[in-house]
């Protein structure tokens, strides 16, 4: 007799590897076709996500690098190579934090705050529109609330692991 347990265990699995490659491809679409919505404004997805934490009213006065990049889930060395990108393009600042002089403070500038407002965010809105066409309010709401459920764990799963050198 076969164990249910066994085939649930194995069908649980099955979905799972289905759930995590649709997520991969997301990401991967994602990439690809927002970075078709903001590149002619010479943004790339990782500067439109930058712009957009420092777009937060909590962000207004700056945030450290070391919070971007948490805020971000990204590593400080993949964000720093951004950063000073967008510092070139004027888009952000980066200045020493008054309260601890090891740390940077990340900032929008003007310039940035114009191409976020006026240029990025109405191409941003459109590619939602068309990405989430036919999504219902309750379609966001649940998928919003299972990904952070997600997002949850993975955190754990993450704050749990043992940490390399130069982590």
């Amino acid at each position: 007799m076969e164990n249910p347990r066994k085939n649930t265990d194995i069908a649980r699995m099955e979905l799972a590897n289905r759930l995590f490659f649709r997520l991969y491809q997301c990401a991967n679409m994602l990439h690809k076709t927002g970075s078709r919505a903001v590149e002619h404004l010479g943004l790339t997805t990782q500067q439109w996500a930058v712009l957009g934490a420092l777009s937060r009213p909590e962000a207004q006065a700056g945030i450290s690098v070391g919070d971007l990049a948490r805020y971000l889930m990204v590593s400080r060395q993949s964000l720093s190579g951004l950063i000073s990108r967008m510092e070139r393009d004027g888009h952000i600042a980066s200045a020493p934090d008054g309260r601890d002089r090891r740390s940077r403070l990340v900032t929008m500038t003007a310039s940035g705050r114009k191409v976020w407002t006026q240029d990025a965010l109405p191409r941003i809105h459109e590619y939602y529109e068309g990405a989430l066409d036919e999504f219902s309010m309750g379609d966001l709401s649940h998928t919003l609330h299972y990904l952070l459920k997600l997002l949850e764990n993975m955190q754990r799963l993450d704050d749990a692991a043992p940490r390399g050198e130069g982590e």
